[in-house]
């Protein structure tokens, strides 16, 4: 096994098993306040009294013009400049009511993520020297947790504002902490944490800030309702639970244990465990845009097509203004367009993360994990077992239709993947569905553009179909689903054919395109052992199937012309690289043996697989694939010289069987037949050839099984998909260490 693959194919039984979320404090609003018809905002920058305060008539419509700046002058604000400052400001200064006040959506594509993320970390590296000293970050957090504690009636009261400034101050944190986890260990973030201001001759209480961020982010995230007005902070406290677990990135090894990792598996928050999965679940299946900006306290406004900050009327921030997720304020760029559904995404792209988190290192699973392997049905009335920890039901209908759309994404694939190897629950109920095309035909949409996709995307939408294949239901409801006009099959035009020709159509062309380009010996494994899964319920191949496996058989009989040369000059060295693959030497010497040796083990393993499968189609159900023995009669050639080869002799009976037949009853219909009379007689002979004169064989089957440590390939690959894919993140390359920049 690779160790870059997560698993194989593992045959049975006669091969052995392969593991293939009054007033209130500081001067803020209370929520329960009714809302005035006229806000008021302190304006930053000008002294405390009647001129400081000034009235905005709801939503700001007036142009930003000559207020705008870029994120380079970030660099020369105050504001900022206050809060990395050597000064110590105390919870209570109305600083931080001016410090939160800006205008503000997060960014989604990668080129503004970048210009922030340059704009933030000299600040941060000033802070990180100063704050030991001030505790200027610790308050800012405090002044978040102090939001957030009212924010579900926040929500309930439509209190905008409120919600505005928590947003803003879990923004200006995650900043700051993506800039922090780069710079420094988890203990040494712990105590960034740590540091306060607090009067001489006093003790620092025994909180734990940090753990009270996680804590409270995992609240926000299952308690605060998804609406218009929550939309943006819902994406910023599940991006900062991602940023938080983002030390795995500057990590060679997996890690298996930390502080955050504690909070997460240990802490308070593991009593909302299930809760958290069901959420992060649903933010995927409702697939909710971001809402347009007029649903936000302030309209954006700004002209031109570059990254631009501004004012908002009446509010002269101490920060910036405008930062546009697919709204005002700049073009959508192309991550953009990608991008539609950032909260959906960024919320997969979590739940990924923590149910690939490793198991306890005292053998404790994780719990996340538990969570997504065990959830029901919302329709499913029988009782849960008690032994069943962190389990939750759930919409199957609304989960499946949301994978059925969304598998054009890695993170979904994955998802799917995860949901159909782990959960028995939902693999059941997909394997019920009486509209699996529409589930199986994005899988094989991915496997038919194989050159456009990254080879993890590839490998597990192959996966998907050997877990699919090993149920022999849906090997045989795939034959009876027919299809019609495949657009993206650009070849030929596919005016009719089954969902299961279409499948095997693309499994054969994928085998071509590895032969040919990636020779990636475990893909090759799997596309054929679905193949040999799906065998014995082929039914009505489809004419141009049909000649694809003969195609295949072509391509095939080059390659064993090669094998017979070189078999015949190099028969010691094959005979080595033969029981090495079989194993009879006890281990896998192949790394010692030339390529071209390793080449032909490979080519005889294919071929010895391909004439298995075609044997089990027509030991089965050979009346139902008249399609296939007519390709067979037609390049009967191909398998003369299959016949003395020792390793295929026992396969060779049952075609050589079948070919004799037909061909004999060929003869007798006379020279020179038609194709229609030449299918009439293969029609005809297919009921008359009695079954006892073909050889018995074991069932051909194949079972996909992890590797011992898939968290080996599977944390790495989450990792590769948040660093891709993670909506406004952005990480520079140098520093990473979980995998190669070429890995994705």
């Amino acid at each position: 096994m690779s160790p870059g693959w997560p698993g194989n194919a593992s045959v049975s039984p006669r091969k052995s098993w392969r593991k293939c979320l009054g007033r209130g404090k500081s001067g803020h609003l209370c929520p329960c306040d009714p809302a005035p018809d006229k806000l008021k905002i302190i304006v930053p920058g000008v002294a405390l009294g009647d001129e400081a305060v000034r009235q905005i008539p709801g939503p700001s419509t007036q142009e930003m013009g000559a207020n705008t700046s870029q994120v380079s002058d970030l660099s020369e604000n105050q504001s900022l400049h206050t809060l990395i400052g050597t000064e110590s400001i105390s919870e209570n200064d109305p600083f931080w009511n001016q410090l939160i006040s800006f205008t503000f959506i997060s960014p989604t594509n990668s080129g503004d993520s970048k210009l922030l993320e340059e704009a933030v970390i000299p600040l941060a590296k000033i802070l990180i020297e100063n704050n030991p000293r001030t505790g200027n970050f610790g308050a800012l957090v405090r002044i978040f947790l102090g939001r957030t504690k009212e924010l579900k009636i926040s929500t309930e009261c439509q209190d905008q504002l409120f919600i505005w400034q928590a947003h803003n101050a879990l923004f200006m944190i995650r900043c700051l902490l993506k800039v922090f986890i780069r710079e420094m260990t988890e203990e040494e973030l712990h105590l960034q944490f740590s540091y306060q201001e607090r009067a001489p001759g006093t003790y620092a209480g025994s909180e734990d800030l940090l753990e009270e961020l996680m804590c409270n982010l995992v609240h926000l995230v299952v308690e605060v309702p998804l609406l218009d007005i929550t939309y943006s902070i819902l994406f910023e406290a599940v991006t900062t639970m991602l940023v938080l677990l983002s030390y795995q990135l500057f990590h060679k090894d997996i890690l298996r244990d930390g502080l955050i990792y504690q909070y997460l598996m240990k802490g308070r928050c593991l009593s909302l465990t299930s809760r958290l999965v069901k959420t992060l679940l649903y933010n995927f299946i409702r697939q909710e845009k971001c809402p347009p900006p007029a649903t936000h306290i302030f309209e954006q406004h700004s002209e031109g097509g570059g990254l631009f900050y501004g004012l908002a009327s009446g509010v002269a921030s101490g920060l910036w203004s405008v930062f546009t997720l697919g709204g005002a304020g700049s073009k959508p760029g192309l991550d953009q367009e990608q991008n539609p559904l950032p909260l959906s995404n960024q919320s997969l792209l979590l739940l990924l993360v923590l149910a690939n988190l490793t198991d306890g290192p005292n053998g404790c699973p994780n719990p996340y994990r538990q969570a997504v392997t065990c959830f029901k049905n919302t329709q499913d009335t029988s009782s849960i077992p008690t032994e069943q920890h962190h389990t939750f039901q759930i919409n199957f209908n609304s989960l499946y239709t949301a994978l059925c759309d969304q598998q054009r994404s890695d993170q979904a694939t994955l998802l799917l993947y995860t949901l159909l190897h782990q959960n028995t629950n939902m693999r059941t109920y997909m394997l019920s569905r009486t509209d699996m095309e529409n589930l199986v035909m994005p899988i094989l949409e991915i496997l038919y553009h194989v050159e456009d996709r990254n080879s993890h995307h590839v490998y597990m939408a192959l996966i998907i179909l050997l877990i699919l294949t090993e149920d022999d239901t849906f090997n045989r409801s795939i034959h009876e689903v027919v299809l019609k006009n495949i657009t993206w099959y650009s070849e030929r035009s596919l005016t009719e054919i089954s969902l299961g020709s279409l499948l095997i159509l693309v499994v054969i062309r994928t085998i071509q395109f590895n032969m040919t380009r990636t020779r990636d010996k475990y893909l090759h494994t799997n596309c054929l052992a679905a193949l040999a899964n799906m065998s014995a319920q082929f039914r009505c191949l489809h004419q141009y199937a049909a000649q694809h496996i003969k195609a295949y058989f072509t391509v095939l009989f080059v390659c064993a012309s090669l094998f017979a040369l070189l078999s015949k000059k190099h028969n010691k060295v094959l005979e080595q690289a033969t029981q090495s693959l079989r194993g009879t030497q006890g281990g896998d010497d192949s790394s010692v043996l030339p390529d071209y040796a390793q080449d032909l083990n490979v080519i005889e393993e294919v071929i010895r697989m391909m004439l298995e499968i075609i044997n089990s189609c027509l030991s089965n159900s050979l009346h139902h694939n008249p399609n296939l023995v007519y390709a067979l009669l037609y390049k009967r050639e191909l398998f003369e010289q299959f016949r003395t080869h020792p390793s295929f002799q026992d396969i060779m009976q049952n075609l050589d069987t079948v070919i004799g037949f037909f061909s004999q009853r060929l003869e007798i219909a006379g020279t020179d037949l038609s194709v229609e009379r030449v299918q009439e007689v293969i029609m005809k002979g297919a009921q008359a050839l009695p079954k006892e004169r073909l050889k018995k064989f074991p069932e051909l089957k194949f079972k996909y099984v992890e590797e011992d440590q898939p968290e080996d390939f599977f944390i790495p690959y989450v990792w590769s998909l948040v660093f891709n894919s993670g909506v406004g993140l952005h990480w520079s390359p140098t520093g990473i260490e979980l995998f190669s920049m070429d890995s994705g």
